[in-house]
């Protein structure tokens, strides 16, 4: 059970959960008082979200054994705590049952069917194929980031609405995902990442111009839908300020104290996804 859990890394699965609630509640804009149908509807939506990326998580350690001998051999599949046939299986049965506990909601809001499927299809293409093309990789985690957002947003009826902070969540994540190649680039196998290809210090400046885009979007809900005299847009400019600060130190030392910075990364994200929240009471 211990080598599962840590196969599907649950924290992660907190932040895919977390977000899909965030992408609807923002979109739907009235806060917890919302119909119950409502709820029942988002609650499936992010299940499923979760269970997906734990499928994605597990099949990922599936497919990078090799790799992770080096760059993380404490990893369950590694280590022999898990066997691969019982990995293979997990993912699959994931997979499967994320797409079943969601099919009511498709069938009431097809674009959500729409939504699920390039999400799917992305991820499968990253594993298989893209993973190993480095910065293109990249992007696809990116986009399947910003999706967990649209996912919710698609539940709450506005796209639009949501469209901004997947916007962000896209950006942020790509430079996250350059600044762990980094971290990496000693132990990858057969990928040709952007430090490989590159060098540390042309990736590096990829993370901050990704960084520096993602911080000036951060200002547009407050031009838009979310006045700065109101509570919300008070409560939204104070955390995404803390989130910026925390985004510019997560690419402040690039290319040294990677893990440090992909740390800082984390937790900017986090503190990025309470201000997404505030917006959902404005």
């Amino acid at each position: 059970m211990r080598g599962a859990l840590r196969l599907v890394r649950a924290g992660n699965l907190g932040v895919s959960f977390v977000g899909t609630l965030v992408g609807g509640l923002v979109s739907r804009g009235t806060g917890i008082g919302a119909p119950v149908v409502f709820w029942v509807y988002l609650l499936l939506a992010a299940s499923s979200t979760a269970l997906i990326t734990a499928g994605g998580n597990v099949l990922n350690d599936v497919l990078d054994r090799d790799g992770d001998r080096t760059n993380h051999p404490d990893r369950p599949l590694v280590t022999g705590e898990v066997t691969v046939g019982a990995a293979k299986a997990l993912a699959a049965a994931l997979f499967v049952v994320g797409v079943v506990v969601v099919v009511p909601v498709v069938i009431a809001l097809p674009v959500l069917g729409v939504i699920l499927a390039v999400a799917v299809g992305s991820l499968l293409g990253y594993e298989f194929r893209f993973k190993a093309r480095g910065f293109v990789g990249n992007g696809v985690v990116a986009l399947l980031t910003g999706l967990v957002f649209l996912y919710g947003g698609a539940v709450g009826g506005s796209l639009l609405m949501v469209a901004p902070f997947a916007a962000m969540a896209f950006l942020a994540t790509l430079s996250r995902e350059v600044i762990k190649d980094m971290e990496d680039v000693a132990g990858d196998v057969g990928r040709t990442t952007l430090p490989k290809t590159h060098g540390l210090g042309f990736a590096g400046g990829t993370a901050r111009v990704a960084v520096g885009f993602a911080m000036a979007l951060s200002i547009l809900p407050t031009l838009s839908f979310v006045p700065p005299i109101t509570l919300a847009g008070i409560i939204y400019l104070a955390l995404v300020l803390a989130a910026d600060i925390l985004f510019a130190v997560s690419v402040g030392f690039l290319p040294e104290r990677l893990h440090y910075e992909q740390t800082m990364s984390k937790v900017a994200m986090t503190v990025a996804l309470f201000a997404f929240l505030a917006v959902a009471f404005r």
